[in-house]
């Protein structure tokens, strides 16, 4: 503990502010680097843009129009090195590219596939194609129109487990992360940054400012700091569906006005339709679709699928804000994906990094470079890199089937489909809860035994938090289900 300014602050190297994606892969290599790490959230881990994406450890195909090729590079070498540190939670998915003429031509297609095929090194995915739809699967989804097309690999994930199995990592490394936590405020004093948070008093050596769409608000009204830098935030939109067709392979669909929307198998018995570009200056905590965003994904489907998409086909929408990074492009589809690391650091400023932009796919690539410029201003070395080889927990196992064999053969009186459930979500963590008693099955088959490990080692406070974020369980169980999850976690805090 020390004492500034007649309030006793525990004293940490680095206090992040922001529990999303970036914040918590920050977290992650800091501690496992050896520096005392603490992070506030002010809700839970992932609650806003990072459990609100397409689901996509992807290069971005669509990036290389705007020549954004050091983004798209870097994140393909992403791609690979997220399968493999967690294959429980990321798998690859074959994309299918129907070929309208009239608004790409097919040598800029088969150019641009070509550069993402070899724009960094593929081990576990196989490299694009063209096809017809004569002899492809998804000749009998698309209209009768469609005669040929290509198609490319990237990778699924589930997003919001990213960011939990980060700050698990981080947790277990040494940091202490703090949900539900609102940073107050900041300023530098004798050398440290003094914050005022809703937890208590804390003096840190350094700073990262990693809170998303409040990255402006942050330093403006918590630490009362100007930039140069600025962040333009865009809302996207993803509506959920009745599974549209029965393939594994999901579509990525070219709009008259440019953009591209996704079509993909989700939670089984689902299909996710996304994502939309809208200029958003509203409050981040309060975004939702609207109906022009709905009727605009309906329609993207419906130009292409033989069965018409319509608003009342959906069952559930959502909708977050990216906080982009504003490099004055004069349309919201146009903006950067790219990522902006400010840092500020002189004598009477202790160091403070802002992150502005960013995406999932590139999240632990951004952690590297953010301690790349941190260290040195807090006058520690870099070390070597680390995170790139270290499975994320649950993560350390190479083939996801092989492994659900050996799960079922180790707590066979589970379900199959439970199984499967668990493996994909905890990897062989789930071995630290499943078995003949779990307690009493919630709804869905969300025992009460998955429940006290929830909340446990993932921060989960509420029925929300498990079937909206660990999980997206709230599209399958019966109703009632989130009350039963709400009074057990309220009964296991009060037993402590």
């Amino acid at each position: 503990m020390v004492t500034q300014a007649g309030s006793n602050a525990e004293l940490t190297d680095l206090l992040i502010v922001g529990g999303g994606v970036n914040g918590a892969a920050i977290a992650r290599d800091a501690a496992g680097r050896g520096l005392s790490v603490q992070l506030v959230e002010q809700h839970d881990l992932a609650q806003h843009t990072s459990s609100a994406s397409t689901k996509l450890i992807h290069g971005g195909l669509r990036y290389l129009e705007y020549y954004e090729f050091r983004l798209v590079r870097e994140a393909l070498i992403e791609r690979e090195k997220l399968l493999g540190i967690a294959p429980h939670i990321i798998w690859p998915l074959e994309f299918v590219l129907p070929h309208e003429k009239h608004l790409r031509p097919a040598w800029m297609i088969r150019a641009g596939l070509f550069l993402y095929d070899h724009l960094a090194k593929r081990k576990a995915l196989p490299a694009s194609r063209a096809i017809s739809f004569a002899a492809h699967p998804a000749g009998g989804v698309l209209q009768p129109s469609y005669k040929r097309g290509f198609t490319y690999a990237d990778c699924w994930v589930e997003d919001s487990r990213l960011v939990v199995l980060n700050a698990m990592d981080a947790a277990e490394r040494g940091a202490q992360i703090n949900t539900r936590c609102k940073l107050l405020s900041a300023r530098p004093e004798g050398g440290l940054w003094l914050a005022r948070t809703e937890a208590g008093p804390i003096a840190a050596r350094a700073m990262v400012n990693a809170a998303g769409p409040w990255v402006a608000e942050v330093l403006s009204r918590k630490l009362g700091r100007n930039t140069e830098n600025n962040v333009r935030m865009i809302k996207g939109s993803h509506i959920v569906t009745k599974r549209l067709y029965e393939g594994e392979e999901a579509f990525i669909l070219q709009n008259p006005d440019g953009r591209i929307v996704f079509v993909i198998p989700y939670e089984r018995n689902f299909s996710l339709i996304g994502t939309t570009d809208v200029p958003f200056d509203a409050d981040p905590d309060k975004v939702e679709i609207s109906p022009e965003e709905t009727a605009y994904l309906c329609a993207a489907v419906s130009r292409y699928f033989r069965k018409p998409v319509t608003p009342a086909d959906v069952v559930w929408s959502y909708a977050g804000v990216r906080p982009l990074y504003d490099d004055n492009a004069t349309e919201a589809k146009a903006v950067t994906r790219d990522y902006v690391l400010d840092l500020t650091h002189d004598e009477a400023t202790p160091p403070l990094l802002s992150v502005f932009g960013g995406k999932i796919t590139t999240s632990r690539k951004l952690a590297e470079h953010a301690l790349e410029k941190l260290l040195p201003a807090m006058g520690r070395p870099v070390g070597s890199s680390w995170t790139g080889d270290a499975v994320l927990p649950g993560g350390d196992f190479t083939d996801f089937n092989k492994y659900l064999t050996e799960f079922q053969g180790r707590f066979p009186s589970l379900p199959l489909d439970l199984a499967r459930r668990l493996v994909r979500a905890y990897g062989t963590r789930a071995e630290r809860f499943a078995g003949t008693n779990m307690g009493e099955d919630l709804g869905g088959g969300v025992s009460e035994a998955e429940l006290a490990y929830l909340a446990r080692h993932e921060w989960v406070r509420s029925a929300e938090d498990v079937l909206w974020r660990r999980s997206r369980l709230g599209l399958h169980v019966p109703e009632g289900t989130a009350a039963r999850i709400d009074d057990y976690l309220g009964q296991a805090v009060l037993s402590g």
